[in-house]
């Protein structure tokens, strides 16, 4: 039962029929429903702005039950993105209660989440980083001390680098 309601969540059509403005998401291969393949356009007004960024979403078996993981491919400068290009925002978190008492349960994993709202809250998280919980350290450090300076210099970069990429 749970399989056949987790197809329907998944459907990519789905998106098709209330398309998100920023965001282009489809299967990487038909044949699995458990991964998928998305491009971020960086939000106007952010240093991100211009940048195409692709990234992974890798659901679990027991989806909608517990969170996708979200990794970006495209290089990305970021605080609540760690190195790796793991995104570490609350909606992607485990459910229930954080054992270190940052997020609230209802800021975490709910099932009611889908594909749209994760994209609006990775957006979200683009143009509003987050620096009091980072998943780059380093990143966000810039961001607190001089978001006008190293940091919007290793973010252009990373926009320019997804530019000449997004075509390949």
């Amino acid at each position: 039962m749970v399989e056949l309601k987790l197809f329907v969540c998944f459907f990519p059509q789905e998106l098709n029929k209330n398309p998100v403005e920023g965001f282009s998401a489809g299967l990487i291969d038909d044949e699995d429903i458990y991964k998928w393949e998305v491009v971020i356009i960086g939000p106007q007004d952010t240093l991100f702005e211009g940048g195409f960024f692709k990234a992974y979403l890798t659901f679990p078996y027991d989806y909608p039950l517990r969170p996708p993981k979200m990794k970006f491919i495209t290089e990305i400068w970021h605080p609540n993105v760690a190195k790796n290009g793991d995104v570490c925002i609350s909606i992607l978190h485990e459910p229930g209660e954080d054992k270190f008492g940052y997020e609230k349960p209802e800021e975490r994993w709910l099932p009611i989440h889908t594909v749209e709202t994760i994209m609006i809250s990775v957006i979200s998280m683009l143009a509003d980083p987050n620096s009091d919980s980072p998943a780059n350290v380093d990143a966000a450090k810039e961001w607190r001390e001089d978001p006008n300076g190293e940091f919007k210099r290793k973010v252009a970069r990373c926009v320019r680098k997804s530019q000449e990429m997004a075509f390949d």
